[in-house]
């Protein structure tokens, strides 16, 4: 398998979805631009939700107009098909879907059974090749679901298979509240992956429980190279009690370079990224690492 692993960034979207700082848009532009010449190769920009509902994503169409050109591959997550409108009006050419892998959990995120949330995501798939716009998948709480406990692993295979052959672009298998353990990843994975591509699977993992980057390195393993991470391990699901956010992009960009392994991110520049964000916020972010980091650069010490 290739060496290099790609990072997709989501703490402009999922990390700041929920904080209490509501940053504008122009700082939000900001992250993004540190993100960018910090060489993460994919970045969510943000959500076009409601600002109503979600107002910390009040203005990402504006910051779809100040998105550095040609650097980075940048999706943004869509509901429906009235986010998806307005994510091609913007100028998106990648969008993000959600469907979850429990009745319960769907009906709260987006007012659908599963089912119907399979279809739309196939029928804004076969709109988006019309636009050439890529359209990603992401399964939610494959692992886990705060309402209904263990997710069937047969259900997460079956909803793969569906979307793969609707034609997502990329399907995401996420942890969505951090209860997954490193072998119950390499399991699922290694099921999902009989049915779909591993080139085509992704893992988004959150790091309530102090498993992130153990489960990182679990679907590593069996074989992904694609994973969704998060400056500064922002973010958090609100379902899930005690939740830390999502693994921090720091924490995993560290340990696959000192494994030898390439993301084309310079984890220094990540840093600073990281602590303009994290003043942005107020809060001392940085991922589980960063004090040793902190210090092997005050002592001019390599990070790898």
């Amino acid at each position: 398998m290739t060496k290099f692993v790609r990072i997709t960034d989501v703490g402009p979207r999922d990390g700041l979805q929920n904080q209490a700082t509501i940053l504008t848009p122009e700082q939000r532009g900001k992250i993004i631009a540190g993100l960018v010449d910090a060489g993460v190769p994919n970045i969510e920009v943000g959500s076009f939700v409601s600002p109503k509902a979600v107002p910390a994503m009040a203005g990402v169409a504006d910051i779809y107009q100040q998105l550095p050109a040609g650097k980075a591959y940048y999706q943004a997550l869509i509901p429906n098909e009235k986010g998806y409108q307005l994510a091609k009006t913007a100028g998106a050419k990648a969008v993000m879907m959600v469907v979850c892998a429990t009745e319960t959990m769907n009906q709260k995120n987006v007012r659908l059974s599963v089912n119907d949330g399979l279809k739309q995501a196939r029928d804004i798939i076969s709109q988006g090749k019309q636009d050439g716009i890529d359209v990603i998948c992401c399964i939610a709480v494959a692992w886990e679901c705060p309402f209904e406990g263990k997710t069937d692993n047969q259900q997460v295979i079956n909803m793969a298979s569906y979307l793969d052959e609707a034609g997502a672009k990329e399907i995401i298998l996420a942890d969505t509240i951090g209860a997954a353990t490193p072998e119950a990843v390499a399991h699922l994975v290694e099921k999902v992956a009989s049915s779909v591509s591993i080139k085509k699977l992704a893992c988004h993992f959150h790091d309530t429980r102090a498993m992130g980057l153990a489960n990182v390195y679990a679907a590593l393993q069996v074989g992904i190279r694609k994973f969704d991470a998060a400056l500064g391990g922002l973010g958090g699901c609100p379902f899930a009690p005690g939740a830390t956010g999502n693994v921090a992009t720091e924490d995993v960009v560290m340990m696959l370079h000192q494994m030898g392994y390439d993301t084309g991110i310079n984890l220094e520049d990540l840093m600073k990224v990281s602590n303009l964000a994290g003043e942005m916020v107020g809060q001392d972010i940085g991922g589980r690492a960063d004090k040793w980091r902190q210090l092997q650069l005050e002592k001019g010490l390599p990070l790898v």
